[in-house]
């Protein structure tokens, strides 16, 4: 095992990330990537830095003989070993089927909050008395084409979810990569960075703007037809950002999964935080739904839009605070 393969394992086993043990070696983050991609090679005033913080000795930080890592806390150097490891075949072949189902998934993602927007107008345009079209045919036409939009996007979720199953172990368990395949997935983040930031900050304008068009609507005009058409504009709108989000994070987070960063770190995952965010969706939607099919009719779904600008702004929050609880609990145990 190599300089940059023992900084990279060490790293992980203490939970933390690039950012974080830079700031303890008061060097960059680029630094530390660099050290562990095996394009650069610390000095010896880091050397023995890191052997104090991370608790070995620097002849295991410099001689390649000395193979096994110390166990982590609570760990064995049995079960270090046991750790499945992930060869290159495994990562590229997962990072391309990221990239290919990346689109599908946006898209169905965003058919979610779109679903309702064919209701929302047809129910506007039976109360035109000069076209002849009922209430509740517009309204059971709109419910039609609702719940097939919405089968549809669960059916190519529930599709592109068994294509990449065989991977589901890396969101749930601890594991190794192959020696080499760091580097290369770090270079391939790398290349992904601006266009999952671009992306990332797209999306996030188009949902904080979309309240915009029913503001204008409201202040300029009463008319029925235009504020459903605002309404409308306004699931676009945020359709349009959840899109973009999801389309520049698929790959983004396959990096970050086969790093075992971020929101993937040994310690998140231990802490089932993805159950909690599967179990805070489904209460979103639930949510979602119960108000927009109240007894209200079309009307509730001249409100129910505004669930989905909140929630967003809600779940950085959860997400937040649920870090913080991680590491805090991870400082006590040291």
């Amino acid at each position: 095992m190599i300089l940059a393969e023992k900084i990279t394992a060490l790293r992980k086993q203490k939970g933390w990330s690039q950012e974080e043990l830079a700031h303890q070696l008061e060097v960059s983050r680029q630094a530390v990537s660099k050290w562990e991609s095996a394009s650069a090679i610390p000095d010896l005033e880091r050397i023995l830095k890191m052997s104090e913080i991370f608790e070995v000795s620097t002849d295991y930080l410099l001689k390649e003989k000395e193979e096994k890592a110390p166990a982590a806390a609570g760990e064995t150097e049995e079960s270090q070993d046991l750790l499945r490891r992930v060869s290159l075949e495994e990562a590229e072949s997962f990072l391309e089927k990221k990239k290919k189902l990346a689109l599908s998934t946006a898209l169905a993602t965003a058919s979610y909050i779109l679903c309702p927007v064919l209701l929302i107008f047809l129910a506007a345009f039976s109360e035109m008395e000069a076209l002849d079209i009922t209430e509740e045919a517009a309204g059971g036409l709109g419910l039609v084409v609702l719940l097939l939009i919405v089968a549809g996007a669960t059916v190519v979720l529930v599709l592109n979810s068994g294509k990449t199953e065989i991977y589901d172990f890396m969101k749930k368990e601890r594991f190794r990569l192959a020696y080499g395949v760091d580097g290369i997935v770090r270079r391939r983040r790398s290349e992904l960075e601006r266009r999952h930031h671009n992306f990332t900050a797209a999306g996030i304008f188009f949902c904080i703007s979309s309240a915009l068009p029913i503001f204008f609507v409201m202040i300029f005009t009463e008319n029925e037809m235009v504020l459903a058409m605002s309404i409308d504009l306004v699931l676009l709108l945020v359709a349009l950002g959840v899109f973009l989000c999801v389309l520049g994070s698929e790959e983004w987070d396959a990096c970050q999964m086969l790093l075992q960063e971020g929101q993937f770190t040994p310690e998140e995952k231990a802490s089932n935080n993805r159950n909690l965010h599967k179990v805070y969706w489904c209460v979103v939607t639930a949510v979602y739904l119960a108000l927009s099919l109240s007894a209200d009719g079309h009307e509730a779904w001249r409100r129910s839009w505004v669930v989905w600008p909140c929630v967003g702004v809600l779940f950085g929050a959860v997400r937040g605070i649920e870090r913080m609880r991680i590491r805090r609990r991870n400082q006590t145990q040291i």
